[in-house]
């Protein structure tokens, strides 16, 4: 940035593309690091082990767990802030306010990166210790496994002692009530329909019977 007016910094830091403001998100070294590496700075990420210098959580070492390139913050395992409502949020930090004391090596390409104009033996140690982060982040992950299985099979464990009880009451429940519901039913339609085609029939007779009468009287007269 060639400009000192504020204004127009902040403009190119805002409108920046993702590839810059990745590169910007960086961190200064601890000095046995500085002193390993020859590098003041680097681009933090997630599972670097890092020290906060300011604020109010000042001194607090931990690894992150989520690096937000868009709004350019860092969060930090075990920084939570308590929301007006009581929930609990993962505390923001920015990562000029950070101090990296371990790096994550499990990356091929930041490994490169890193041992870009270093002596064979420094090579060395990245590779060794890259090992060791990697076997310990295998070792996290079956650990991790093993505990979803235990807490799936407690789900399943509690799901069956509900269910019998639940069966039980669906089985007592719905049988009184079918058979008092059907039986007025079907008994109470029947009659109402044989009744209506009685009375049916008896209006259309006798208006067939009169004239028959009055003709019968009508020939006898004569």
């Amino acid at each position: 940035m060639k400009s000192i007016r504020p204004g127009k910094q902040r403009k190119e830091l805002f409108n920046a593309p993702l590839h810059k403001k990745r590169k910007w998100i960086a961190s200064h070294l601890e000095e046995n690091l500085l002193l390993k590496y020859d590098r003041r700075s680097i681009p933090v990420v997630k599972g670097d082990t890092v020290k906060v210098m300011r604020g109010s959580f000042k001194g607090h070492e931990d690894k992150i767990a989520h690096v937000n390139i868009k709004k350019r913050y860092v969060e930090i395992e075990g920084l939570t802030t308590t929301k007006a409502d009581g929930k609990k949020i993962a505390r923001p930090l920015h990562a000029s306010n950070l101090l990296i004391t371990k790096l994550n090596l499990t990356d091929k390409w930041r490994r490169k990166k890193l041992e870009k104009g270093l002596s064979e033996e420094a090579k060395k140690e990245i590779e060794k210790e890259a090992e060791q982060q990697l076997k310990q982040a295998e070792e996290e992950q079956k650990r991790k496994a093993e505990e979803e299985k235990e807490k799936a099979k407690e789900e399943v464990a509690v799901e069956e002692t509900v269910e019998p009880a639940e069966k039980t009451e669906e089985i007592t429940e719905p049988k009184p009530k079918e058979k008092v519901e059907e039986k007025p039913a079907t008994e109470t339609k029947k009659p109402k329909v044989k009744a209506e085609k009685k009375a049916v029939e008896e209006k259309k007779t006798p208006a067939k019977k009169t004239p028959t009468k009055t003709k019968k009287k009508k020939e006898g007269e004569k």
